[in-house]
């Protein structure tokens, strides 16, 4: 084996989007070391990687010391519950992982010299007031409200990266990861892909909230990963967005699951959650001007690709 294989570590590497950066890690040369204690992760979605020389995994909770022996470039924090679902009925574990967790990771980055990207959220930008939302926009967010748990805690994380930054000249890198969808969502996570299209696959109702006219932006997680190994591999230590700037509401969202499905499906309006965005979309001019980067998979490919998961989970 080179010596110049490069090593990383993934915090919640079992999860959706950790299995995935997993894969395209090992994919370009690199060692990799997975964490996951599996609060919310899935044994199933690195059984693939079992046996890969090139990947190790250790069942763990991050808000614990880490320690490895080997040496260590790059540390990717991914480990947070990260649904509306999980975040509620993990309110601590999720206040934790962003606050302790993201303590332990930034530490073990210092102490082996790697690079460190946090897995940030749009979600620090609350139910915002500035649409498309840029980097520089600081949020709208209810710190005690129901979401606040997982708000909090990513913008927690934020502080605590760059105060290792500056203090302790870590190299830090900060995604904010804009919603997400593919292969691997679980279907009862709460998110609005999974829950739309495991009905429309059901032929139940598809359930809106509100009258619908609250909008979300959806980018297939091939292209996410894409541009957060992108960012880790630039010279950039400010937050960056990365997502899709195509935005639809949320009625036309299930009118296209409905349609792209062939489902029997009607459309069943329910009452808003609290402090629910009205609009997210992402400015994604840094990503484009630093980065290179730019969504590619269209929402027909990638909505083609997650249904046939979601098929033969159902």
């Amino acid at each position: 084996m080179s010596k110049k294989q490069p090593t990383s570590v993934v915090t919640g590497a079992a999860g959706f989007l950790g299995s995935h950066l997993a894969d395209l890690l090992v994919a370009r040369g690199h060692k990799v070391i997975g964490i996951d204690n599996f609060i919310t992760g899935s044994v199933d979605n690195i059984a693939h990687l079992g046996g890969n020389p090139n990947f190790k995994f250790i069942q763990q909770d991050v808000t614990e010391f880490i320690f490895l022996t080997e040496p260590v470039n790059y540390v990717w924090h991914f480990a947070s519950p990260a649904s509306p679902f999980d975040y509620l009925n993990f309110p601590i574990q999720t206040l934790k992982v962003g606050s302790l967790g993201t303590h332990k990771a930034l530490g073990l980055a210092k102490y082996k010299h790697a690079r460190f990207l946090l897995a940030s959220t749009s979600e620090i930008y609350g139910d915002p007031n500035v649409h498309p939302q840029p980097e520089e926009y600081w949020g709208n967010v209810n710190t005690i409200g129901p979401r606040g748990c997982y708000d909090e805690a990513k913008r927690f994380a934020e502080a605590m990266t760059m105060g290792y930054h500056r203090e302790h000249k870590v190299q830090t890198r900060i995604v904010r990861i804009f919603n997400t969808y593919g292969p691997r969502m679980r279907l009862n996570d709460g998110r609005v892909v999974p829950a739309f299209v495991s009905q429309a696959l059901k032929n139940k109702p598809v359930t809106v909230f509100g009258k619908g006219r609250q909008t979300r932006s959806f980018c297939y997680v091939s292209d996410l990963i894409e541009g957060i190994y992108r960012l880790m591999m630039s010279g950039y230590d400010l937050p960056v967005n990365i997502g899709n700037p195509t935005e639809m509401t949320m009625l036309q969202f299930a009118e296209e699951i409905i349609r792209v499905t062939k489902s029997k499906s009607k459309i069943a309006f329910k009452p808003l959650p609290q402090d629910d965005p009205k609009q997210r979309r992402p400015d994604i001019t840094k990503a484009r001007e630093l980065l290179g980067w730019s969504p590619k998979v269209s929402l027909a490919d990638g909505l083609r690709e997650t249904i046939a998961y979601f098929s033969k989970k159902i």
